[in-house]
């Protein structure tokens, strides 16, 4: 780990709140409202969020599983999501996510307006909007406590 936290602190708290409070607790209530607000299906939302988290190295964000009411997606999905162009559990919506989410990340500048047509056949606009915000946090917290070392020394709750 590259930050010095204090041997009482919980890194993550440590670092987002109080460290830097005026960036990172305004980080965090954007990173938790993309699980408290959004409208996509969950097995959609988990794709992206872990393509993201496989792409990033996240090891706290791969490990985690986000619930809602009560469902999380099956064991196994994680591997279905480092293969989404062959998998055969995936729908199209729940491919279009993973595929969205690692374009996202590694090649923005070539989502082409085929993509666009098959990503808008499946998602609505307000959607792809929602996804694409999720994704921006996504990628930009998980790396940032990647890179920072704080993915090491997170656990889950109940771990």
């Amino acid at each position: 780990m590259l930050i010095d936290i204090p041997e009482d602190k919980d890194p993550i708290g440590y670092v987002w709140g109080e460290m830097v409070p005026g960036i990172g607790i305004a980080a965090s209530k954007f990173s938790l409202s993309v699980y408290e607000h959004s409208t996509i299906d969950l097995r959609a939302f988990e794709a992206a969020r872990l393509r993201i988290a496989q792409i990033n190295g996240c090891i706290f964000c791969q490990d985690w599983r986000t619930e809602r009411d009560g469902k999380k997606v099956e064991a196994g999905f994680d591997d279905a999501v480092e293969n989404w162009r062959t998998t055969d559990i995936f729908d199209d919506r729940t491919r279009l996510a993973a595929e969205y989410a690692e374009r996202y990340a590694l090649d923005h500048h070539g989502l082409d307006d085929e993509f666009w047509t098959r990503m808008f056949a499946h998602y609505t606009q307000t959607e792809v909007v929602e996804l694409s915000m999720s994704i921006g946090a996504w990628l930009a917290f998980g790396r940032l406590n990647h890179v920072l070392g704080l993915d090491s020394v997170c656990v889950l709750p109940g771990h």
